[in-house]
């Protein structure tokens, strides 16, 4: 078969039968490189093969991901270095191993508005989906009104597990208004039952000693808080604000040129 020559019908109508039409987008140049290569058999097959697998398991993180609710823009990698911040470069490289997960251990993100927090929570969560974990990323706020309303329809112990039941949890902008004795008390409940079980990552523009005055109880508080940061890396970071590098542009000379 020369470079140019198109697959056949039988193959083609096997491979989709098979539901691995897919494969048809890099076949050919999969058999070109075969045959320049003089690739055995069993090499082009694993080759082949192994690019399918590479796309599900792309596929099948993307949807974990869109699950989780993870912001797609916010990638480890689409971070910009240059961002006139400061944190704890090691720790992050260790939170990025994920560890942590496999130690069921927290993390919380404390820093002024603007610094990053939710961009560097949403980037660990994407590694999470990549590695098969299950994640959920939601504000305090959505968490919270989430919860009151399933009492209205009598699904909270539903709503409730389905936090409970994921790998890896990340609550954003927590801490910054009172909770009701309800509220208080779901929050103790998600502390409680995950430690040790399972991980959270907290992002907060208030460190935990502050968050004491949140809660409705402070028994139930100090319970809870004292669970949470007693197994937990605190990731501090500091700073100008990271937002304006996410600010879109628009590039007068392209739209000239156009």
């Amino acid at each position: 078969m020369s470079p140019r020559d198109p697959l056949s019908p039988d193959l083609i109508a096997v491979l989709r039968r098979l539901k691995l039409g897919p494969i048809l987008d890099t076949l050919p140049d999969r058999l070109t490189l075969a045959r320049q290569q003089k690739l055995p058999h069993q090499d082009f097959l694993l080759l082949v093969l192994s690019d399918e697998v590479t796309r599900r398991d792309s596929m099948a993180a993307a949807a974990r991901a869109r699950k989780a609710q993870l912001d797609p823009t916010m990638h480890l990698e689409h971070w910009d270095p240059t961002a006139t911040v400061t944190y704890d470069q090691g720790l992050l490289n260790e939170l990025t191993s994920l560890r942590f997960l496999d130690a069921h251990a927290h993390v919380t993100i404390v820093g002024p508005v603007g610094v990053g927090k939710t961009f560097l929570a949403h980037a660990l969560g994407h590694i999470a989906a990549r590695r098969r974990y299950s994640v959920l990323a939601e504000t305090a706020d959505h968490l919270l009104e989430t919860l009151r309303h399933a009492r209205l329809d009598h699904t909270h112990e539903s709503e409730l597990r389905k936090r409970l039941a994921v790998d890896l949890l990340i609550v954003d902008d927590f801490g910054i208004e009172a909770m009701s004795a309800e509220e208080s008390r779901d929050i103790y409940t998600l502390m409680t039952e995950r430690h040790r079980r399972a991980s959270m990552i907290v992002i907060s523009n208030r460190g935990p000693d502050e968050w004491l005055a949140t809660f409705a109880d402070p028994v139930r508080a100090q319970a809870a808080i004292d669970r949470f940061t007693s197994n937990s890396y605190d990731l501090v970071i500091d700073g100008e604000s990271y937002r304006p590098r996410q600010k879109p542009t628009f590039d007068r000379k392209r739209k000239a040129d156009a």
